[in-house]
């Protein structure tokens, strides 16, 4: 095999091995920034229960707004 030939070889082997080695990382990358934007949707799906509840009232009753007995 001619040397120039051998190099390119060796050349592209490289390369691959880097693009593979991207790819891996940035499979891992979009994996936790998915697991993140799952957290956050859950997170958003609570607040936005809690503010329904709140402003429709709920929760609350008029002996919620009573001082505690210590005063």
């Amino acid at each position: 095999m001619d040397a120039a030939l051998e190099q390119r070889l060796t050349d592209l082997e490289s390369r691959l091995a880097h693009h593979e080695r991207m790819a891996e990382e940035m499979s891992e990358v979009m994996f936790r920034q998915g697991q993140t934007i799952d957290r956050l949707t859950l997170h958003i799906r609570q607040m936005r229960d809690r503010l329904a509840e709140v402003e429709s009232g709920g929760g609350r009753s008029p002996q919620d707004d009573r001082p505690p007995p210590h005063y």
